[in-house]
């Protein structure tokens, strides 16, 4: 009776350090990245045979596509890493939600673009437009720095571009609405023509067939002064193992470089900093 006692309390203990947010164990040759398909899970698959050849490690790969679930995932330890998000995304998520992670490296950048099924030229745009974009708040400067830059609409110059948000305009001399929707419904959007112009992500514009430097109206610049690279990020404490940093060294070497240039023709930069 006795043993079994200390066998239940066993068994109850064990389950409450599962259910408390442990992470989950994993052997040292396993890494569990999370990514979302397009590009990031395709440069995952071409890093695989590296990983395996080079270091012994069994890359295993989980596709998501909500943005919101990469972080909470990676933070309550049920995946190694994930790789999907720029650092304005990662800073703010992890700031409003207290997440212990860190960037790990950067590895390239997705110029976000504009498309269209209703014009073929900026200067087509009418009043009264609607322009659809991201809803997270984290992609809104980015979106509304193509426009001022393009000269659609003026930002308050007193805002940080990078912190800027609809509340932000100053002009809107074509009195554009801005629809607000989830990012992984964005093609959607544009393939329903929702509206006169679509912001898109890169990586769901890829993922819909969509090259950005061929089709969309408007892109941002993707030069080094770019904030938006995407990051490998992991536990904070885990940027060292041994894994992580083959993943991070991988994902930055020569030949994941030249896949990336020949895969992507320019739709997805290459990062050559830290």
């Amino acid at each position: 009776m006795k043993k079994l006692f200390i066998g239940i309390i066993s068994l109850l203990l064990a389950v409450t350090l599962t259910a408390c947010g442990g992470k989950t164990e994993r052997d040292d040759k396993t890494l569990l990245v999370a990514a979302t398909s397009k590009p990031h899970g395709d440069i995952l698959e071409e890093a695989k045979n590296i990983l395996k050849d080079d270091y012994d490690i069994d890359l295993e790969i989980k596709i998501l596509d909500d943005y919101y679930i990469f972080n909470r995932s990676l933070n309550d330890g049920d995946v190694d890493a994930n790789f999907f998000q720029h650092v304005p995304f990662f800073e703010k998520d992890i700031k409003d939600n207290k997440y212990d992670l860190v960037n790990a490296g950067g590895v390239h950048i997705e110029p976000f673009g504009f498309y269209s099924k209703q014009i073929k030229n900026i200067n087509e745009l009418k009043k009264n437009d609607i322009v659809v974009i991201s809803n997270s708040v984290a992609d809104h400067g980015r979106i509304l720095a193509i426009l001022d830059e393009a000269g659609i609409i003026e930002l308050d110059d007193k805002v940080k571009v990078q912190d800027a948000t609809i509340e932000d305009i100053k002009t809107n001399r074509l009195n554009l609405e801005f629809k607000e929707i989830k990012p992984e419904l964005l093609t959607n959007a544009y393939k329903n023509d929702e509206g006169a112009l679509i912001a898109i992500n890169g990586n769901y514009a890829i993922d819909a067939g969509l090259n950005p430097t061929k089709d969309a109206i408007l892109l941002e610049s993707a030069d080094e002064s770019n904030p938006y690279v995407n990051i490998v990020a992991c536990q904070k404490g885990h940027e060292n193992d041994k894994k992580i940093k083959a993943l991070v060294d991988v994902l930055k070497s020569d030949s994941i470089k030249k896949f990336i240039n020949e895969k992507y023709d320019g739709a997805v930069i290459v990062y050559d900093g830290e």
